[in-house]
């Protein structure tokens, strides 16, 4: 019995023939799963020879219809759709950077049976606040940091928001500042005293506004600033 098998008798198990018969037309746990674990293929990136690093959030957009009838079992769904991911990722060696989420919202312009799969990897430690469309990430490593408010401090030390186990960063490295607007933030970057110091697109600086596109380097540590395209 195949991984994709296994989940859909939990999931039938867990809800009921009856509670099945009703997703007859619309989307059915089972094929959010299969969505789930195609986006989990796409979007593996190589860690070493035989590991890849794949998203751990989800947000799953739903029409109208099927949010109205998902919605409110979403923590019983996905009590049984996490072992189908996580089976899949096991079989295939893919290594997630911190628990998994999945969410579901509202896509009023999706007709009913149809649904979107967005991910994101993001760290344990910002997985409360993962970034909503169109909002400015830092990707570090493969891992995207949302940058809101009021910002994360960067380093080695057990203190900083975005631990990095980087023998030429400082344990208190840099500050990164999301401040005003959330749809047009002012961001800024400031170098704490720090020994190798804090480069942004190539030249080091004190302390600087960064934006979309900003390459920052600290230590050995490439980080990029940008907004993830929807798929």
């Amino acid at each position: 019995m195949g991984v994709f098998d296994r989940a859909e008798k939990r999931i039938e198990s867990a809800v009921g023939k009856v509670f099945a018969r009703t997703f007859k037309g619309y989307v059915h746990p089972v094929e959010i799963v299969a969505g789930i674990q195609r986006e989990l293929d796409a979007e593996a990136k190589l860690l070493s020879r035989d590991k890849r690093l794949v998203p751990n959030a989800f947000r799953i957009g739903l029409s109208q219809a099927d949010y109205d009838r998902l919605a409110p079992y979403s923590k019983t769904l996905n009590a049984e759709i996490l072992p189908g991911i996580r089976d899949h990722a096991a079989d295939r060696q893919y290594v997630f950077n911190g628990p998994i989420s999945i969410d579901y919202a509202l896509d009023t312009s999706l007709p009913t049976g149809q649904f979107t799969v967005a991910s994101q990897a993001v760290a344990p430690d910002t997985l409360g606040r993962q970034s909503a469309p169109g909002q400015l990430v830092l990707e570090v490593n493969g891992v995207r940091h949302p940058l809101v408010s009021p910002g994360l401090l960067i380093g080695r030390g057990t203190e900083a928001d975005l631990r990095l186990n980087d023998p030429g960063i400082s344990r208190r490295h840099a500050l990164i500042s999301v401040s005003g607007d959330p749809q047009h933030p002012v961001i800024t970057i400031e170098d704490l005293g720090s020994t190798n110091g804090v480069h942004v697109n190539g030249s080091r600086i004190t302390k600087t506004r960064v934006g979309e596109g900003a390459r920052i380097e600290i230590g050995n540590t490439r980080m990029l600033i940008h907004t993830p395209s929807e798929s």
